[in-house]
């Protein structure tokens, strides 16, 4: 028998955006998944934009898993190859067990439904982080973000947080 989480928990969540030249009024990404995340009946409770920096990634990660009231932390930016690319390596840092099949099935999805092979240039990743929170870091793009959160984050978030504190 399966088990439906998906409306059985109001998840508390923070959202970073990593750009050298976004603004709260350009920020798309971010601003979606904001948005997105509210239509499906969670909390947002904080939103900040930092420079493509690990320090500055860290520090409001850090922040957030520190904050018992949060649950879930998307990170939006910063995860390609180009050298100023450093989120994946920042963020990885933080997990204490890796979900290595949310990236995989975002590729997956991205080069079936969008962008064919360039998705293997994604470097899309999730894992677990502070004792019992969710920690998401996807591309920067809209549509990565559009897909991500439809298709595989807001679908699972209520049930993975269940399994993350069992």
């Amino acid at each position: 028998m399966s088990v439906d989480f998906s409306n059985d928990l109001l998840v508390y969540a923070a959202v970073l955006t990593v750009s050298d030249t976004r603004t709260e009024e350009t920020d798309k990404s971010g601003i979606h998944i904001k948005e997105l995340l509210k239509k499906a009946g969670h909390a947002i409770i904080d939103y900040a934009i930092v420079p493509d920096e690990q320090t500055a990634i860290a520090q409001i990660i850090q922040k957030w898993l520190h904050d018992k009231e949060t649950d879930l932390i998307i990170v939006t930016g910063g995860t390609g190859i180009a050298t100023r690319d450093v989120t994946i390596e920042t963020v990885q840092s933080f997990f204490e067990k890796e979900m290595p099949g949310f990236g995989e099935f975002f590729r997956y999805l991205s080069f079936t439904e969008d962008i064919g092979t360039k998705a293997m240039l994604s470097r899309a990743t999730a894992g677990t982080a502070g004792g019992n929170k969710l920690l998401f870091a996807l591309p920067g793009s809209r549509g990565a973000v559009d897909l991500a959160m439809k298709r595989l984050i807001l679908p699972e978030a209520a049930h993975l947080l269940h399994e993350v504190r069992k």
